[in-house]
């Protein structure tokens, strides 16, 4: 059996505070309603863990993640990158905050050796069709493909195509919704530039979203269908995104489905052998000094490691890398870390009949259930 190894994770946010660490960086004025400025930001993560040694290289973010890539070499890299890429100062009126990293920068992208980015979300516009376009022309010019947003409605929708080992490919399609933060005005049209926004978890939207992958699918391609979307904060589904997912798997032909938006790690579902993330969570961002969702773990992030059956594009494993962000750069989790990943992702997995497994001291292997008599619960490897 032919196999593929995938590594996905949610939010890159490497503008802002992780921005003005790197020698070239934007200007920092943001106008993000009580911080004028991005300074701000890594003022704050310093008066909680102590001094920044600025400026860094741009590998420095990354930090023990490097290492782990190192060591799996998935074959397709993806992120949602939550973060304009320019030096546009056409910031989006009316808008709280505004995520931008300097062009100069693009190269921390690069350093990780990141193959896609999803720009279907709530901050690629922030800084206007200016910085849409900048971001657009930074991405090509690192030779890192983008998928869920473009210059019209036809290229927001357009997959990113990924080359596989043995000539096959990978098809990449990206939405947004409202929920997430997404506003309604960045919608592209056929005469206007945005994102490409997902109206609702409709049936109607899912045979819609069939029809754009047949235009695109050929014979032996996986399809991966990432999504920002719902809340910041919290644990519970919108109505009828599960049903969504699986219709997404059952109907459209999707294989993974690559859920983002929610700043924290969320359930996991394995539907028909396939894998719904339903919230990856954040992975590089500024937020280490502002308080006030210690109960969901903010400074915590996963990296999330798919084997995949290249012939019928089921889950063979999953592997989850937890980390913890300090000084914005990610390092291995500690033990405590672990345990309270460990409980909290086992009570949110176990209502998509998953849970976690601790294979190593540093790492989670996620595994399936099926329903056993008496209102127990027996585990399996995945098949």
């Amino acid at each position: 059996m032919a196999t593929i190894s995938l590594f996905l994770c949610g939010d890159v946010m490497p503008g802002r505070g992780v921005d003005q660490l790197f020698t070239t960086a934007s200007v920092p004025t943001l106008g993000d309603g009580s911080f004028g400025s991005a300074l701000d930001y890594v003022k704050l993560a310093e008066r909680k863990t102590g001094p920044i040694a600025r400026p860094v290289n741009h590998a420095y973010i990354w930090g023990d993640a490097l290492d782990e890539l190192a060591r799996r070499r998935p074959a397709v890299r993806i992120v949602n990158l939550g973060a304009a890429i320019t030096t546009s100062e056409d910031a989006w009126p009316g808008r709280r905050v505004h995520h931008r990293m300097h062009p100069a920068n693009t190269a921390c992208l690069s350093t990780a050796g990141i193959d896609c980015a999803v720009l279907a979300n709530n901050h690629v516009l922030d800084w206007g069709y200016a910085g849409l376009r900048d971001t657009h022309a930074a991405l090509e010019a690192a030779g890192i493909g983008t998928a869920g947003a473009g210059l019209d409605a036809r290229a927001a929708a357009r997959p990113a195509i990924l080359p596989l080992p043995n000539a096959r490919r990978l098809l990449l399609f990206a939405f947004t919704m409202e929920n997430a933060g997404t506003p309604h005005q960045w919608r592209a049209t056929a005469s206007r530039a945005g994102v490409n926004l997902l109206l609702d978890l409709s049936t109607a939207s899912v045979h819609r979203i069939a029809r754009q992958i047949a235009q695109f699918k050929r014979t032996g391609d996986l399809v991966v269908a990432s999504m920002h979307w719902g809340a910041d904060w919290g644990y519970d589904l919108e109505p009828r995104q599960q049903a969504f997912a699986r219709q997404l798997l059952d109907e459209a032909g999707v294989d993974v489905i690559h859920g983002h938006g929610s700043h924290h790690a969320k359930g996991i579902e394995i539907h028909a052998g396939k894998v719904i993330l339903y919230g990856c969570g954040d992975f590089v961002n500024d937020y280490e000094g502002v308080g006030g969702q210690e109960a969901f773990g903010a400074h915590l992030a996963l990296m999330y490691f798919l084997t995949l059956d290249t012939d019928r594009g089921r889950l063979i494993d999953l592997q989850l890398v937890p980390l913890r962000r300090r000084h914005f750069q990610l390092r291995h989790a500690h033990e405590v870390d672990c345990c309270w990943l460990s409980e909290a992702l086992r009570r949110e997995y176990l209502r998509f009949g998953t849970s976690p497994a601790r294979s190593n001291w540093d790492e989670f292997r996620v595994l399936g259930h099926h329903p056993a008599p008496s209102g127990q619960v027996a585990s399996h490897s995945l098949p």
